[in-house]
């Protein structure tokens, strides 16, 4: 057995085994048994000695996760503070942005609901220019920073609508020539792109590529940064002296999905994170070799794409919604409709989406295409 098959058999082991084709990691992804556990066994422990007790018990476990959120966003000297998600670490950081300029450079392919917090934060937009597959046009982007300095770069590595991979390594360097801060959302590329880079500050949520559970995330910060940053909530007079990261993580916690979160952290860790990924771009690759010749159908990234994610566009009229929800309900197969609203500013015809993780076979992909194919000519019918 090849190390590929078995980090694929040790991963589909450590988990439940799916009802389907689970092809949507890049939605959310299967928990493991350990992370499962986890989660249930500190809500136990609440319920045993109290939720406040019992969140003291877990601090080692949480610190644990902090660690290793350090360590793969390569951040050794980062705040990592706990949220519910990617947005919610997004508002928490624009909420408390320092300067009254806000000004922000991002791609045409924002993320939609992204788009929403900067424009709810008062942040003034500009896109950075970039290539025909929505890649960062780099020369031109280090000539439009330089020319009108934003406040900060802000970066999705991997988008939602798209399995694209941006030059992440390459725009942390523009930005430090530049002096800019740089914020990358990495809630698509944690887990499948090597995000240990040098970022001045990076999200994400748990549910991805990590495999941990819904509703927990981070945001992790310079810790210099962290102190220009001027929390929404300021401490109470009465309240002992907390810190900004503290502040930022104030609030009423799952700690519970937090507990699940840092142990799916320590699993990825493990298993190996360069593993890991390497695993995640050859289930890519066979994925759009199984996919270029099916009928009807355009897939959008080149075959040799570092990334898991497969775009398909259809050509002759089908619609991915329909197609998504007849695989579900007929075949069981669990993929991504994505409509306009995912990248409302790149994004012109909704596409349908499949995201494997590590687990997949090839045989799972061509059920997917021959599924497929089925799934188009009812709909179309």
């Amino acid at each position: 057995m090849n190390e590929a098959a078995s980090l694929a058999d040790r991963w589909r082991a450590a988990r439940p085994p799916a009802a389907g084709l689970h092809l949507d990691s890049a939605a959310s992804s299967r928990q493991s048994f350990a992370a499962i556990d986890a989660a249930a066994q500190h809500a136990r422990h609440e319920a045993e000695v109290g939720a406040y007790v019992a969140a003291q018990a877990a601090a080692p476990t949480l610190d644990a996760g902090r660690a290793a959120l350090a360590a793969l966003t390569g951040m050794a000297d980062a705040d990592v503070v706990y949220t519910t998600g990617s947005l919610n670490a997004l508002d928490l950081l624009l909420g408390s942005w320092p300067t009254e300029r806000r000004t922000l450079a991002c791609l045409p392919g924002e993320y939609g609901p992204n788009l929403a917090v900067m424009a709810a934060h008062g942040f003034d937009r500009r896109l950075l220019p970039t290539l025909e597959d929505g890649r960062l046009a780099l020369d031109d982007a280090a000539f439009a920073l330089e020319t009108d300095p934003p406040d900060f770069v802000h970066l999705t590595p991997v988008a939602s609508h798209s399995g694209v991979v941006q030059p992440i390594s390459m725009v942390v360097q523009l930005c430090r020539d530049l002096g800019l801060p740089l914020v990358i959302d990495a809630a698509q590329a944690l887990g499948q792109v090597d995000c240990a880079v040098g970022a001045d500050v990076m999200y994400s949520s748990s549910r991805k590529w990590m495999a941990g559970p819904r509703g927990v995330g981070f945001l992790a910060i310079r810790a210099d940064l962290t102190q220009r940053l001027r929390p929404r909530l300021p401490v109470p007079t009465w309240s002992e002296p907390v810190s900004v990261a503290q502040q930022l993580e104030f609030g009423e916690a799952n700690i519970a999905a937090r507990v699940g979160f840092s142990v799916a952290l320590g699993e990825y860790l493990a298993f190996g994170p360069a593993a890991v990924r390497a695993r995640l771009v050859d289930v890519g690759r066979i994925s759009r070799s199984t996919l270029a010749d099916v009928p009807g159908w355009a897939v959008v990234e080149e075959l040799e794409e570092p990334s898991a994610i497969t775009t398909l566009t259809p050509t002759d009229g089908a619609d991915p919604q329909e197609v998504r929800d007849w695989l579900l309900i007929e075949r069981r197969i669990l993929c991504t409709f994505a409509g306009l609203p995912r990248a409302p500013l790149a994004m012109t015809a909704p596409v349908l989406r499949i995201s494997p993780h590590a687990d997949t076979t090839a045989a799972d992909l061509e059920t997917f295409a021959e599924a497929l194919i089925a799934a188009t000519a009812a709909t179309s019918a």
